[in-house]
């Protein structure tokens, strides 16, 4: 085992994330974009090139995005303009599961741990300011109640969430996704929101979403887990199944059902969500399983408004460190089973990757695999950590510059228009050179006649 997670950060008491950039994300949050570029300080008095540890193992990172040399988009946009494109020039704004959005990127679900409890209206505030779609996470009624209880920790709850957010959305951007998994149906989630007033300014204007959550990358398989004092464990005992296993006589362990899924199941799952609750959008959240490109085709077909695919990297507030290290497929191998099942055409639904996104390139290179928008997760968590009032800001705007930059560096204007032919991967010829490495994923991430093999090498065989 080799996932060691601390309490909180070893030299502070701020939130801790173990394995992700958490001094990266947090430069971002504090400075902003100038955290794009080397120090100003350096310019004229250094030279620069690649960091060759910069690229880790992970399949997703491994993949290089590569410009063309002739851009037939670029003189395009030139004659549109009247002038030479430039990368503020590429039009980012996009619908993400119905919601218009500023930029292709959203809030994951941040879960009812106490850093997601206490985070989570400021998170909640920041996001509705940039119009980003959020989705709030599945155990925040169960767990921390949904605020009309006097109670309940009205700061951690779910209406308090909700109201931050459409009390800062702007008009005509953003919406919100409650998600609620099938054992969490008896607190009726989706029932009470569904009717509350605090929710009738983003219901009426289509800005509701709900999301159906089959699994999270996180601990595929497996549902919600939380630590709970004795007396809360106590309160929920005959909801829930709770355990000792923890070795700590204070704390017990919360586990909830993913849910039993079929193919028919989630179809007539869909269609209930669609009749009972017509006027919001319909979300399905899926964990990295190895047949994700036919339960996403499932989803779309029987009308999911979005399909969020949610890679092995994903973050969570709980989990077993077997899953956490060795459960479930990479989203880059996710995103390449559902884009080889579309023959590399994007598919027909929105799909909405997640899973260590938190700058440009991870995001770019996930949108080239056909993804419509990028979820911040453990990202937009830190970054209000750091700085509750403009943190999450400070990261997002950091993003569109990078956006901007990556996306017209490749001669595109809209995140639509990328496509797998904009990255390439080592193969084990290059590994062979001392150039890069590879992995079975890695020699079949793109097609194929997209991938740039010297002639007469063999290519491994495909691992989908």
């Amino acid at each position: 085992m080799t996932t060691e997670i601390p309490y909180a950060d070893a030299r502070t008491d701020r939130l801790a994330a173990d394995g992700f950039p958490a001094d990266a994300v947090r430069a971002r949050a504090r400075v902003g974009s100038a955290q794009l570029f080397p120090p100003v300080g350096a310019y004229g008095r250094a030279v620069f090139g690649a960091d060759p540890v910069a690229n880790s193992n992970d399949s997703l990172d491994r993949l290089r995005l590569v410009p063309p040399v002739f851009m037939p988009e670029r003189l395009e946009k030139l004659i549109d303009l009247g002038r030479e494109p430039m990368p503020g020039d590429v039009e980012l704004g996009t619908t993400i599961g119905g919601f218009r959005s500023p930029v292709p990127v959203f809030c994951s679900a941040l879960g009812s741990t106490d850093s997601g409890g206490e985070l989570g209206v400021a998170l909640s505030r920041q996001a509705g300011r940039l119009g980003l779609p959020m989705v709030i996470g599945e155990n925040v009624v169960p767990v921390s109640g949904y605020g009309r209880d006097s109670d309940a920790p009205a700061q951690r709850s779910l209406l308090a969430r909700i109201t931050a957010y459409a009390d800062n959305v702007p008009d005509g951007l953003g919406g919100v996704a409650v998600q609620q998994s099938t054992e969490d149906a008896d607190a009726e989630v989706w029932n009470l929101a569904y009717s509350d007033p605090a929710a009738q300014r983003l219901l009426d204007s289509g800005r509701l979403a709900f999301e159906l959550k089959v699994g999270q990358g996180a601990k595929p398989g497996l549902g919600g887990m939380t630590v709970l004092g004795t007396g809360q464990a106590d309160a929920l005992a005959d909801r829930y199944s709770i355990s000792d296993v923890l070795g700590d006589p204070s704390h017990r362990l919360r586990s909830a059902s993913p849910g039993t899924f079929t193919d028919e199941i989630l179809r007539q799952q869909i269609r209930l969500m669609r009749n009972n609750y017509p006027r919001a959008r319909v979300w399905v959240k899926l964990h990295p399983g190895r047949d994700i490109a036919h339960a996403a085709s499932v989803a779309w077909a029987a009308g999911a408004d979005a399909v969020t695919v949610d890679g092995a990297e994903g973050g969570t507030g709980w989990a077993p460190l077997s899953s956490l290290d060795h459960v479930g497929l990479p989203l880059a191998e996710c995103l390449y089973r559902i884009a080889q099942h579309h023959a590399w055409a994007r598919p027909g639904g929105c799909l909405m990757a997640t899973g260590r996104i938190w700058e440009g390139t991870r995001a770019v290179k996930a949108l080239a695999l056909g993804a419509t928008a990028a979820g911040l997760g453990r990202a937009a968590l830190l970054a209000v950590d750091e700085d509750r009032d403009e943190g999450l800001i400070r990261l997002v705007d950091c993003l569109t510059v990078e956006l901007g930059l990556l996306i017209s560096a490749l001669g595109h204007y809209h995140p639509a228009a990328l496509s797998p032919d904009d990255l390439w991967a080592p193969t084990d010829s290059w590994a062979a050179t001392g150039l890069g490495a590879t992995t079975d994923f890695i020699a079949s991430a793109v097609p194929a006649q997209q991938l740039h093999i010297p002639t007469g090498t063999p290519r491994k065989a495909t691992s989908a």
